[in-house]
């Protein structure tokens, strides 16, 4: 039997630069500040723990975090995922807006419908963080 994977995507326009906008999800000590449900991170070279709302440190390792190319990715090394791999992007419109796309591959594939909503939810939030608008 082939496991199930799962895999989804969500974005969000966002009026600025995409400059302005990887300041914030760039740095990898900062989600916290976007994404919702997350209250601490700490960073070690390329491995990151988040501890979520609940109290529950979740490890990672940052695959990539390339300020040209405006894309972060990292894995959940937490065993409860077997596979994981998210990315965002943050992809320049040229008319001063920008398009984050955040995508998760998950294995089990629940795991990637779970990300996907706290996904959309963290990408709304990035938006109204970054229009000033909350």
């Amino acid at each position: 039997m082939i496991p199930e994977r799962g895999s989804v995507r969500r974005h969000v326009r966002v009026a600025a630069p995409p400059d302005k906008i990887w300041a914030v999800i760039g740095d990898p000590s900062r989600i916290q500040e976007w994404w919702p449900g997350i209250e601490s991170s700490t960073v070690d070279g390329t491995a990151r723990v988040i501890t979520t709302g609940a109290g529950l440190p979740m490890p990672e390792e940052i695959l990539t975090n390339d300020p040209l190319q405006h894309r972060f990715q990292y894995r959940i090394t937490a065993p409860i995922v077997r596979e994981h791999l998210s990315t965002l992007d943050v992809l320049d419109l040229g008319d001063g807006t920008s398009v984050v796309v955040y995508s998760a591959d998950a294995n089990p594939s629940t795991m990637a419908l779970i990300i996907a909503g706290a996904a959309g939810n963290a990408l709304e939030n990035l938006r109204t963080i970054i229009e000033g608008t909350g």
